[in-house]
């Protein structure tokens, strides 16, 4: 098997307030690339769509650029910028740092299938 697609197409796209989500379908891979613009808040711009108290999506992602708060709901933080590759379990709430979008490839397949879609 064999599959190639191009983050230039992506198979679908979700907007929210203050960032979107392209996500890219494969046989195997649910791929999304997530882009936040400042002033960007989990807690404000998607919890209204997914109906949760915090983030219940898993996420492992790459960070392409920016710079993005992560606060687990038992208090844990951790922030990551361009070239950290990160880990997040569901239970969190994040945030942009600064005046720069926050670009993040995200490869768990949760965010492709499940982010921003109301629950």
């Amino acid at each position: 098997m064999l599959e190639v697609k191009t983050v230039e197409k992506p198979d679908e796209r979700r907007d929210f307030p203050r960032g979107h989500l392209e996500a890219l379908h494969l046989d195997g891979l649910d791929f999304a690339v997530g882009t936040f613009e400042p002033g960007w808040r989990w807690s404000e711009s998607v919890a209204p769509l997914a109906g949760t108290d915090s983030c219940q999506v898993h996420h492992n992602g790459y960070v392409v650029a920016g710079r993005m708060r992560i606060r687990m709901d038992d208090g844990a933080e951790a922030e990551v910028g361009p070239g950290d590759v990160f880990v997040v379990s569901p239970g969190h709430d994040a945030w942009v740092v600064g005046d720069e979008a926050v670009v993040v490839h995200d490869f768990a397949g949760g965010m492709a299938k499940e982010y921003a879609k109301e629950g």
